[in-house]
């Protein structure tokens, strides 16, 4: 009689007469449970199980159901051993029939989660995990895995009593965690688990225990027995178990999947106020840069951008510190411009820093980083003049400091990340962003830039100018261009130099600096660095290539332009030691890297009219001012004169510096850029051994095959529009210098003077009258055109069209007078019509018919 089918009518209480699948399985459970599993009767159970797949849904049910009895009655030794069993079967059985199977096991798993005994969670957890790791052959259509996430997400944050049994339940709960991501990560049809609701509990679950570490070391390792700094024999440590999930986890992460990934690491800091220190913060992103595939890495960069925004009305040491993680990011993205290929598998667990590869930004999105860390900077600005403002109106001057301080420590974060990630973008791309911040920077009289300076005022603006110029420079740092016309081109070269005109030396020095860093293709700078007469230039090993044909183009172009600036920069008032450095280190880099014979001689006579300068008496200049620009000069043509090798120019030069060495040391820079320096009350211009003769320079370089003839003509600079844009002149000489241009055009001057008055002003600079006028002269347009009649029409425009012949016909009479014709001319003489032939080229043309 086949007992096993006929099992639902025997009496259960008759052993001989149960099936064999429970009696193998009873046969398992010794008397004394302390003896442990029964390996033989064990070895019956594998066998009989791998001979007949078809009954192990039933040895499964049949020891679920003895597992349940045996908790409910606290037998953890039967518990103990029936687990015990259900991995072994797991482990031997691979076949279609482990569907069911494996249903009842994990419900047994499920059952010792839900106790309370730690020691049972513990092993339904090691159950768990092994499972895990067992390859399955075809996927799962039905199963799911919301529980295990709930459930060992809650173990992770045990707060049990005693520290070594809460360390177990948290490594457990990490392992599981581990075991339903290497479960499910790689199976298409559990791609739930990167869905929101479930990345919500895994992600913190790790982060809770990362920080909890963190959070420990921080306060110092006074306190041994904590499980998450120091564990016992071996234990494992939650802190790194959750890090090694945490980046194996990233490492797993598809394109689609990274900002369900990334968002709950955002909501953790948020939740727990980690921003402010932020050093677990960085720590995070620092694991996520270094975990994650690095073609994503912009996702995570955008992520952290958006979550800026949200806090734009936080605290500044709450963004500062996003801002903070946000420069680690981008330093890490940044690494893979320079970086080596590696490819990452999906299944692989990220433990070192590995090199990332070449850059992936393109497009916009480098711009929209640029444009949403400069619009927070414009934030910053206006919240600290904001608060600045109300600090002066109220008494709380301590509170009003420390929040300035905080903004001043959002706009720094910002200024470095801007100048980070810019300074590593390849130089196509660095191009871009140069221009991009160069339209950010607020210059007066410009519309064309983006940041309104009326509502930030004169100390909001020049306080902006003087961040995203610092951001420049480090952006410009190290980038080379083989021509200058790219890298300057007159959309940066313009507005840049207009804020080299204005009457701030700070700004000025940071503009030196950003040429200097474009220009100097050969990194000089360092060779140069300090305003002195170099005995020797030879031994500086200065590199300098010849100049290319783009690059005498430039100098064509712009060369005016940029000597200037040079020029008009050595008046200003306040110029100290550190613009007289720069400006001889602009002179000199100029001459290494764009100097040809024509710029050689429009140095030199941009030296000689500064030397004149600083000797004009109509120059309301300070005597400190005047030496120190003879004293640049000096230093220029000393190194001049050795760069060109010209033997002549140098025992001119070399001659007039001994001389003001023994009488005028103050002309030299060694001496007029002490702390101490006596200085003469005037200057004596006829002393001419003191100063250097364009006569004596001009034949040194003509004997050397330079066209010297300019030398002869004194260097004026060119007059331009910057004065107007850097509002370096006031508003009654702008109007003065208008009605100027004015009456020079106007015939009737006396009249034109007598005419002007405040209103007359007034109207010349409101341009809403002309507009309404016009507006006004349209509408009468329009309305003669629909109402009038159609030969009043005609009429109107036949005597505009003869008024505009009858002009016309004036104007050829008086430019020709009459025009003649190799036909020949016709002449009357005697009554009689008589043509002359004039030959071609004794023809005389008007000038405006000649090309």
């Amino acid at each position: 009689m086949d007992w096993e089918s006929n099992e639902s009518g025997v009496c259960g209480c008759c052993g001989p007469l149960r099936p064999r699948y429970k009696r193998l399985v009873d046969n398992i459970f010794p008397e004394d449970p302390k003896d442990g599993l029964s390996k033989s009767d064990m070895e019956k159970l594998t066998f009989y199980a791998v001979s007949a797949p078809e009954k192990l849904d039933r040895i499964g049910a049949y020891l679920a159901e003895r597992l349940s009895r045996d908790v409910v009655r606290h037998r953890y030794g039967n518990v103990v051993i029936a687990m015990e069993a259900l991995d072994q079967l797991l482990m031997a059985c691979h076949s279609q029939s482990i569907k069911p199977f494996v249903e009842s096991f994990l419900h047994m798993v499920a059952k010792l989660l839900e106790s309370r005994e730690p020691d049972l969670q513990v092993l339904g957890t090691n159950s768990f995990v092994k499972f895990a790791n067992i390859e399955e052959d075809t996927p799962s259509y039905h199963r799911r895995y919301d529980f295990f996430v709930s459930q060992f997400s809650a173990m992770c944050h045990s707060t049990h009593e005693d520290p070594d049994t809460r360390s177990r339940i948290r490594v457990a709960g990490i392992k599981g965690l581990q075991g339903v991501v290497r479960k499910t990560v790689n199976d298409e049809l559990q791609a739930i688990i990167w869905e929101p609701q479930h990345m919500d509990k895994l992600i913190p679950s790790m982060l809770f225990n990362m920080q909890d570490a963190d959070d420990l070391d921080r306060n110092g390792a006074g306190h041994p027995s904590t499980p998450c700094v120091s564990v016992q024999d071996g234990e494992e440590n939650p802190s790194t178990l959750a890090e090694s999930c945490f980046r194996e986890l990233l490492g797993r992460a598809a394109y689609g999947n990274m900002n369900n990934a990334v968002r709950p690491v955002l909501v953790h800091l948020d939740n727990h106020h980690l921003w402010e220190p932020n050093e677990f913060a960085v720590s995070c992103f620092r694991i996520i840069m270094y975990s994650i595939q690095a073609q994503h890495s912009h996702h995570v960069i955008q992520q952290v951008l958006g979550h800026l925004d949200t806090h734009n009305k936080n605290t500044p040491r709450v963004r500062a510190g996003i801002v903070q993680v946000l420069l680690e990011t981008v330093a890490i993205a940044a690494k893979g411009s320079v970086g080596t290929i590696q490819e990452c598998k999906p299944g692989d667990a990220v433990d070192s820093e590995p090199a990332t590869p070449p850059n992936m930004w393109l497009g916009p999105t480098v711009l929209e980083v640029f444009d949403t860390l400069l619009k927070h900077l414009r934030m910053s600005v206006d919240l600290e003049l904001g608060e600045s403002s109300r600090r002066n109106s109220a008494c709380s001057a301590s509170s009003g400091r420390a929040k300035e301080s905080d903004e001043r420590i959002v706009q720094n974060a910002i200024i470095r990340t801007v100048g980070f990630f810019g300074g590593n973008l390849p130089d196509y791309q660095r191009a871009e962003v140069m221009m991009f911040i160069m339209g950010k920077v607020p210059v007066y009289g410009t519309p064309c830039h983006a940041l309104d300076t009326v509502k930030i005022g004169h100390q909001g603006t020049k306080r902006i100018q003087t961040m995203l110029l610092s951001s420049l420079i480090m952006v410009t740092s190290g980038f080379k261009s083989k021509s200058m016309t790219g890298a300057l081109p007159s959309p940066f070269l313009d507005p840049l130099l207009s804020i080299s005109l204005m009457e701030d030396g700070e700004l000025r020095q940071l503009v030196l600096e950003i040429l200097h860093n474009i220009i100097d293709r050969h990194d000089n700078r360092a060779k140069l660095r300090g305003i002195r007469i170099i005995p020797n230039v030879g031994a500086l090993k200065i590199k300098r290539e010849k100049i290319s044909k783009q690059d005498v183009a430039f100098m064509k172009k712009h060369g005016q332009q940029l000597y200037r600036h040079i020029y008009l920069g050595c008046k200003e008032d306040d110029n100290a030691h550190k613009n007289f450095e720069l400006l001889f280190t602009t002179l000199a880099v100029l001459t290494i890297e764009l100097a040809n014979e024509d710029v050689v001689i429009e140095l030199v006579r941009l030296a000689v009219a500064l030397q004149d300068m600083a000797l004009s008496t109509e120059e309301n200049l300070s005597m400190w001012l005047r030496c120190s620009v003879l004293a640049l000069v000096a230093a220029y043509l000393n190194f001049l004169g050795q760069m060109i090798a010209n033997t002549a120019f140098c025992q001119h030069v070399s001659k007039v510096i001994e001389l003001r060495n023994m009488d005028a040391p103050y002309l030299l820079p060694e001496h007029v850029f002490r702390d101490k320096c006596s200085l003469p009350e005037r200057l004596d211009k006829d002393d001419a051994a003191l100063f250097f003769q364009s006569a004596d320079m001009a034949d040194s370089l003509a004997g050397a095959g330079y066209n010297a003839d300019r030398l002869n003509v004194p260097y004026v600079p060119q007059v331009t529009d910057e004065d107007r844009l850097t509002r370096r002149k006031s508003l009654v000489d702008t109007v003065s210098l208008q009605v100027d241009i004015l009456a020079s055009s106007l015939p009737d001057k006396s009249q034109l003077a007598e005419e002007i008055t405040f209103e007359t002003l007034k109207k010349a600079i409101d341009t809403s009258v002309l507009e309404d006028q016009e507006r006004e002269r349209r509408r009468q347009v329009m309305e003669k055109f629909q109402k009038a009649p159609f030969e009043e029409i005609a009429a109107h425009c036949e005597s505009k069209a003869n008024m505009l012949h009858e002009r016309l016909t004036h104007i050829f009479e008086l430019t020709i007078r009459p025009p003649p014709s190799p036909s020949g001319v016709v002449s009357v003489s005697s009554g009689h019509a008589q043509h002359q032939s004039v030959p071609v080229y004794e023809m005389k043309f008007p000038d405006l018919c000649v090309y």
